[in-house]
C-alpha cells in the first residue's frame, strides 16, 4: 500500500488545483479552450525536457518504497506524468490568483490593465 503513496498525493494535489480552478475560474474554468492549449504547451515541455535529460543520463529514477515501481520507460517512473501535469497547472492557477490580487489592489482601471496584459 505505501507503493501507492507518492501517486495518491499527486493527485490529491492535482485535485486541489482543480477545485481551486474551479472555484475562482482561474484557468481551465475561465476560458477551456487557451487553458488546454496552454496546459498542452507547458506539460510538453517539460516533458521534452525530461526525456532529453534522460537521454543525455543526467538523471535516473529515484528509488523510494513509496512510488509504484512502473516506469513507461527506462527512469520514467508514471509519477513523473502526474508530476510534469502539476507544474503547469500550479502555475497558471497561480498566474490567474496573481491577476485578480492585482486587479483587485488597482481597482476598476487596474482590471481595464490586467485585462490587457492577459494572454
Amino acid at each position: 500500500m505505501t507503493q501507492l503513496v507518492y501517486l495518491g498525493a499527486l493527485v490529491l494535489v492535482l485535485g486541489c488545483m482543480a477545485v481551486t480552478d474551479r472555484r475562482w475560474r482561474l484557468f481551465f474554468w475561465a476560458d477551456a479552450r487557451r487553458a488546454a492549449v496552454v496546459f498542452a504547451a507547458g506539460f510538453g515541455l517539460f516533458l521534452a525536457w525530461d526525456v532529453a535529460a534522460l537521454q543525455l543520463e543526467l538523471y535516473e529514477r529515484g528509488r523510494s518504497e513509496l512510488m509504484t515501481g512502473i516506469e513507461l520507460w527506462p527512469e520514467f517512473p508514471v509519477e513523473e506524468l502526474f508530476f510534469l501535469a502539476f507544474l503547469p497547472y500550479l502555475t497558471m492557477v497561480l498566474h490567474g490568483l496573481t491577476l485578480r490580487a492585482v486587479a483587485r489592489t488597482w481597482g476598476p482601471t487596474g482590471q481595464d490593465r490586467v485585462k490587457e496584459v492577459r494572454p
